[in-house]
């Protein structure tokens, strides 16, 4: 059943804010960088990034990255005021629409919170395919001039909802694991040309893919090894 009355769904995003505090709170998150160190919870970190990680993830940083000035971009979709509701109780700033619904519309309340703020972004959501980067980012990172840093996120013990991006929900008292790539700059002119815009596309997915491994290979073993991390140029710019 979906929520249509603006009463219960302020009351409902009160209630999982609150409940989100309280069970993330409860998860102990190590953080490694393989590149430059760009923590948005860093104090003194320079410049604004774009950060990226799958949507399976976004409970853990979205609870962590709070009150660190970042915007994030929530679908027009059925449930997106509830979810913008909590990301507000949260201590997280919004911008409403998706690629789908208010696309034009988004990118440009992207590009202006952008000015001041860090982005943040689901880069295969909000319907998937699961772990595959859309152009929507890529467009983002050309638009704005800020660089794409690819998160990987690893959980020692979790429990996957039959969704269509196996949705991770950590254990209370459990070990999270986040690692961050080198950041990606987007140049502005790839958006006016298709061959360059996959070529980004297809580096942010493999840096995507490339982090991940390493969190999840972390959360395995209990202990960090970058074994085989690279950051891969281009197609378009390699050799």
């Amino acid at each position: 059943m979906k929520l249509r009355d603006p009463k219960l769904i302020r009351g409902a995003a009160w209630a999982a804010a609150h409940v989100i505090r309280a069970w993330m709170g409860t998860v102990r998150l190590s953080y490694r960088p393989l590149g430059p160190n760009l923590d948005p919870r860093r104090p003194k970190l320079r410049g604004r990034y774009i950060y990226c990680f799958w949507h399976e993830g976004l409970l853990l940083p979205g609870f962590q990255c709070r009150n660190r000035n970042i915007r994030v971009l929530i679908s027009r979709h059925a449930d997106g005021e509830l979810i913008a509701q909590v990301c507000r109780h949260l201590g997280i700033g919004v911008v409403r629409g998706s690629s789908t619904r208010g696309g034009v519309e988004a990118l440009l309340g992207m590009q202006r919170a952008a000015e001041s703020s860090h982005l943040a972004v689901t880069p295969d959501g909000p319907r998937g395919p699961r772990h595959h980067v859309q152009p929507g980012v890529v467009y983002l990172a050309a638009a704005t001039g800020l660089p794409v840093v690819p998160i990987g996120i690893g959980f020692a013990h979790c429990w996957r909802a039959k969704s269509w991006d196996r949705f991770a929900l950590p254990r209370p008292f459990s070990n999270a694991y986040g690692v961050t790539g080198h950041p990606i700059i987007v140049p502005p002119n790839a958006e006016q040309s298709r061959p360059l815009l996959e070529a980004y596309r297809l580096q942010v997915e493999e840096a995507m893919h490339a982090v991940t491994a390493v969190a999840e290979r972390w959360a395995e073993t209990g202990r960090f090894d970058p074994l085989g991390y690279s950051s891969p140029l281009p197609q378009a710019l390699a050799g």
